[in-house]
């Protein structure tokens, strides 16, 4: 009886049921000054974000990923030297830093454990490297175990597969890492370089080694494309690439015994007709392997593809995102909701999955936050 009167009670009040104590968080990192680090939200039944808090200040916290057993938290300081913390997470949601280590390089924009947990990946954007660095026991990290620092002749400066009226360019002057992970065996590394054109393969060694694989690198799918971000089917037969200047999404096969791609078709991310600049950014694949779903900034919208039998992908919808430059997208644990990370628009919109179409529905619902980057979801 007590209960049901705190609960109408809170409906009266605020509109909104109290929150379960098991109620899963979303973790947020943030880019300064809008941002002030990692805050913390409880996610409710129904996917909205509730009792916003900021868990760390670390500065530019924009980059994070949790491990498999949801007990520890890995945040990237985006800064120069890079910075990558790890805390220990308790189970009502504070954060406790177990120790910090460098990301041996600059600008860390992405974080990714291997399958066994025993490695955290790193790709420093603005130094153009990747890292190797161990796992504690605890937790905690250790130094790197290995560094690979990416060499060669820039990519080209105006993306070919681009559409009419597009000026999307930028930062083809060098090197720059731009994500970083396993595949889902934890056998082989691949990681994309926007500055070069260029995805690289390696062999993971016992040791935290990386070796290079045959051929050690892949040319993007079109000159001046930029490999931004890429996802990989549950299957683990094959990947998907978004590529940033191009906004054009490639599907890679993956021959699981020697490690490597083959690239294959390639399509725009952007509905049919649109003229002008676009930077793509975020991807996720559904957790069933039928739906892609990808960000494109500037036309601040979400791009809803089918994935077809052979691997093809077939445009279903192109849905606003009612905020401005998405950066990431976040699928939910249970497949219905996505929420998209707008970042200039300093909030985060909330979208229904209908679970016979994967179609998308507004919620009418938005999340304030500064400058959002990343989240990731603590059952």
């Amino acid at each position: 009886m007590r209960k049901q009167l705190i609960t109408a009670l809170s409906v009266a009040l605020f509109g909104v049921a109290p929150l379960a104590a098991a109620t899963p968080f979303a973790f947020v990192g943030t880019y300064q000054p809008h941002g002030e680090g990692v805050y913390r939200f409880r996610i409710a039944p129904d996917g909205s974000l509730h009792d916003k808090t900021l868990v760390t200040q670390l500065h530019n916290a924009a980059q994070l990923t949790v491990n498999a057993q949801k007990k520890v938290l890995y945040v990237a300081s985006e800064s120069d030297p890079g910075i990558i913390v790890a805390y220990r997470l308790a189970e009502e949601g504070s954060l406790t830093e177990i120790n910090q280590v460098s990301s041996a390089g600059s600008g860390p924009v992405y974080l990714a454990l291997t399958p066994d947990g025993r490695y955290l990946l790193v790709a420093n954007y603005v130094s153009g490297s990747i890292a190797v660095l161990p796992v504690r026991a605890d937790g905690g990290l250790e130094q790197a175990s290995d560094r690979q620092q990416h060499q060669g002749a820039p990519g080209a400066a105006q993306p070919q597969a681009a559409v009419e009226g597009s000026f999307a360019s930028s930062d083809h002057d060098g090197p720059h890492a731009h994500m970083i992970a396993s595949d889902p065996q934890g056998r082989y590394v691949f990681s994309t370089d926007l500055g070069l054109d260029r995805i690289y393969q390696y062999r993971l060694s016992e040791q935290g080694k990386l070796i290079p694989n045959t051929p050690p690198w892949l040319p993007a799918s079109s000159a001046g494309a930029g490999p931004r971000h890429f996802a990989f089917m549950p299957d683990g037969n094959a990947l998907y690439v978004i590529n940033e200047e191009a906004s054009t999404l490639t599907h890679y096969r993956f021959n699981a015994q020697q490690g490597t791609l083959t690239q294959g078709a390639t399509v725009s991310s952007l509905p049919t007709g649109y003229k002008g600049t676009s930077f793509a950014s975020g991807l996720a694949i559904d957790k069933h392997g039928k739906y892609l779903y990808v960000l494109n900034r500037l036309h601040n919208s979400i791009g809803h593809f089918r994935i077809e039998p052979n691997g093809a992908l077939t445009q279903i919808e192109s849905v606003w995102t009612r905020g401005d430059y998405p950066r990431t997208l976040t699928l939910s644990e249970d497949g219905k909701t996505l929420y998209a990370l707008n970042q200039r628009s300093d909030n985060i919109t909330r979208f229904y999955i209908d679970s016979s179409s994967g179609k998308l529905r507004f919620s009418d619902d938005y999340t304030a936050i500064g400058a959002p980057s990343q989240m990731v979801i603590v059952p």
